[in-house]
């Protein structure tokens, strides 16, 4: 008798479509199906089914459950999507952290760098390259320097600011440590090779150039780009020019790269990530030329040329990109 009841019930179930327990189990059904469709959608975005079957469609068909196996199945995708993912990021972080060959090994005291640097700057670098000029007017007691004299004396001060440099260098690194090791190879793959870094970063940094002088122009005005002093100097004899060449295209540039990146950002790089070193030499850099104007566009540099050096590990090409860079200048002060 009362199994007969519940068959007339059941019966009474599937005849009624509005019967409170048919709605109940059509809401039940339904919440199910679009969890199975929302877990085919995610498995099939990260991975290709291809072992499995195409998520069914809803329809009458798709009522009934899925099975033990397929929900793990799908869980399992899922876990494994997950996993591919973080791996994924640890791969790029990897090759990011490999971009610098820049070891932690530096042949001078770690905690002298700072004073170091205070000390090049305020004894060689500020008073030759701020107030060299001012004592040669005055030992030849000439108010101003005519254009082959201030090519000569700035010539003369270069020199011996580097030769200061590379006598500071002496003093402060260990005796077996060879200076010119900045420029040497350090058991680097060839697709590392300055040549190719040299080629590749200075038409990156000519790109960077023009879009922060642009940007510049945009926030703080045009500015005059035509250095009319440099310009004399050029156009006023054979002897002034190839005295400025010497000067911007190999003394100065062989004098900054082997300050700012052989040992600054040598420095740096050994006690943190290179990038971090490479923003921190770049603003020191930008900071010792004192020109406010100049400071986004001298840090772009900076950074161009810090990078080569990190994933090269030889001051050749950013010699090379930073000689190259001057050169330009030169040129087109000289055509203006």
């Amino acid at each position: 008798m009362e199994i007969s009841k519940r068959v007339l019930r059941t019966e009474e179930v599937n005849h009624c479509p509005g019967h409170p327990l048919r709605v109940k189990t059509e809401k039940i059904a339904g919440a199910r199906r679009a969890e199975n469709l929302l877990e085919d959608m995610i498995v099939a975005h990260c991975l290709p089914l291809s072992t499995s079957p195409p998520p069914s469609k809803l329809g009458a068909n798709s009522l009934k459950a899925p099975s033990l196996s397929l929900l793990n199945s799908k869980f399992g995708r899922n876990e494994l999507c997950i996993k591919c993912s973080c791996v994924k990021e640890e791969e790029t972080a990897k090759v990011f952290e490999d971009f610098s060959v820049l070891g932690s090994y530096i042949p001078w005291d770690s905690g002298s760098v700072w004073s170091t640097m205070a000390f090049y700057l305020f004894s060689f670098h500020v008073p030759l390259s701020f107030g060299g000029l001012a004592v040669v007017a005055h030992v030849l007691h000439q108010p101003m320097l005519d254009p082959q004299t201030e090519a000569l004396s700035l010539l003369a001060i270069q020199t011996l600011e580097l030769s200061a440099v590379l006598w500071l260098l002496r003093c402060i690194v260990q005796p077996q440590y060879n200076i010119y090791s900045f420029f040497q190879a350090k058991n680097q793959s060839k697709e590392r090779n300055w040549f190719l870094a040299s080629v590749l970063g200075f038409g990156f940094l000519i790109l960077l150039v023009f879009s922060t002088s642009l940007l510049a122009d945009q926030l703080i005005g045009p500015k005059d780009v035509n250095n009319s002093i440099l310009k004399e100097i050029l156009s006023s004899g054979p002897i002034s020019e190839t005295a400025c060449i010497l000067v911007y295209c190999f003394l100065t540039p062989l004098l900054e790269e082997i300050v700012y990146r052989g040992f600054l950002l040598t420095s740096l790089a050994s006690e943190m990530k290179w990038h971090r070193a490479v923003v921190i030499s770049s603003a020191v850099f930008s900071a010792a030329h004192f020109s406010g104007e100049n400071f986004l566009q001298l840090f772009v540099i900076g950074v161009v040329l810090g990078c080569s050096y990190c994933w090269t590990g030889n001051l050749t090409s950013s010699f090379v990109i930073h000689s190259l860079y001057n050169a330009l200048i030169l040129v087109m002060t000289y055509l203006s």
